[in-house]
C-alpha cells in the first residue's frame, strides 16, 4: 500500500498539472491534508481505511481548539478532493467524508466607520507630495465605488473614464462590472494622474503605482491606508475592506435599495448583501433608543 505522504504528493502534482492551481492554493491543500494524516497516525489508525467516526473526531477536535467554521469547511473540501483521488487510484476503502459538515460560524457584522469619520479622513488639506495624492485617491475611490482590494489594484488606465464617471472592474470569477465614480474621487484621481507621470514606468498600465513606478501591491495599499488614517487622527484601525463595508452601509442607510447595493458591490447572491440590512437595523435601533420618548422613559424606569 502506498505511503500517505507519497499519495498526498501525487495528488498535489495532479492538481498542479491538470488544474494549474496556484502555489498558495497547493500549499493550503498540503497543510490541510498533512494535518489530518498526522491526526490519523497519532491515533494509530490506518489512513487507507478511514471511518466516519475518525473524521468526526478530527473536526470536533479542531473546532474545540478554536478553529473557525469557515476554515474547517475549507479543510473538509481539501480532504474530500484528496480522498476522492485516492479512491480513484485504489489507495483507500472509498470513504469520501461527504456526510461531514463543518460547524457554522456566528455571522459577524461588518466593521465600518461613520460618515463623520470619512469626512474627517478625507476633508483635510492634501499635500502635493505624489504618494499622498495617490493614497488619498485610493481611499476616495474605494469609498466612492465600494471596491474590493483586489479590484482596486487591478485597475488599468484604460479601465476608468473620468469624464463619464465610470470605472470598469474585474471582480470575483473574472466577472466584469461598471460602477460609478463620485466627484470627490474623480478630483483626487485627476490630481494623482498628474503626479503619476513623473513616477510610472513608460510601459506601466496600472492606475496606481508604487514609488518604483510599477503596479501597487495589495499589501502596500493596506499599509498606506493604515498610515494615512493614523496621520489624520482616525482612532480606529482602517483597512480597505472596512472602507468597502462603510460604502455599502452608508449607501443602504440613505437609499434603502438593497438590490442596487448588491449590483455595486458585485455580489452574485443578494443573501451576501443582506448582512448590511442587519447593520442598518442596528443603526436604526440606536437612533430609536436615543430619540424615542417611550424608549427613553423605559430606560429611566429600569433604573428605579
Amino acid at each position: 500500500m502506498i505511503d500517505a505522504t507519497l499519495a498526498c504528493d501525487e495528488f498535489l502534482k495532479t492538481l498542479k498539472g491538470e488544474r494549474n492551481y496556484s502555489k498558495h492554493t497547493l500549499n493550503n491543500y498540503r497543510r490541510d491534508i498533512l494535518r489530518f494524516l498526522s491526526f490519523i497516525e497519532k491515533g494509530k489508525h490506518d489512513w487507507s481505511k478511514l471511518s466516519e467516526q475518525q473524521a468526526l473526531n478530527y473536526i470536533a477536535g479542531r473546532h474545540t481548539s478554536g478553529t473557525k467554521g469557515r476554515t474547517l469547511a475549507r479543510e473538509l473540501s481539501s480532504l474530500r478532493h484528496f480522498f476522492r483521488y485516492c479512491k480513484e487510484q485504489g489507495y483507500t476503502n472509498g470513504y469520501l467524508l461527504e456526510n461531514i459538515k463543518a460547524p457554522r460560524d456566528q455571522k459577524k457584522l461588518p466593521d465600518t466607520i461613520s460618515v463623520d469619520q470619512v469626512a474627517h479622513l478625507l476633508n483635510q488639506e492634501v499635500k502635493s507630495e505624489p504618494l499622498q495624492l495617490r493614497d488619498v485617491a485610493i481611499v476616495e475611490l474605494i469609498y466612492s465605488s465600494g471596491l474590493r482590494l483586489s479590484e482596486l489594484v487591478s485597475i488599468n488606465l484604460n479601465s476608468i473614464d473620468l469624464d463619464a464617471g465610470i470605472v470598469r472592474i474585474v471582480g470575483k470569477g473574472n466577472k466584469e462590472r461598471e460602477v460609478p465614480v463620485g466627484n470627490y474621487a474623480i478630483i483626487a484621481i485627476k490630481r494623482w494622474l498628474k503626479a503619476r507621470e513623473g513616477i510610472a514606468k513608460t510601459d506601466e498600465i496600472a492606475l496606481f503605482v508604487s514609488r518604483d513606478g510599477v503596479r501597487l501591491t495589495p499589501r502596500s495599499v493596506q499599509i498606506r491606508i493604515k498610515q494615512l488614517a493614523q496621520a489624520r487622527g482616525l482612532q480606529q484601525h482602517l483597512h480597505p475592506h472596512k472602507l468597502r463595508h462603510s460604502f455599502a452601509t452608508h449607501l443602504l442607510e440613505s437609499s434603502g435599495d438593497l438590490r442596487a447595493v448588491q449590483e455595486l458591490l458585485g455580489h452574485a447572491d443578494i443573501s451576501t448583501t443582506q448582512i448590511y440590512t442587519h447593520l442598518d437595523f442596528q443603526h436604526l435601533a440606536k437612533v430609536y433608543d436615543k430619540t424615542h420618548p417611550r424608549a427613553q422613559k423605559s430606560k429611566r424606569s429600569d433604573k428605579k
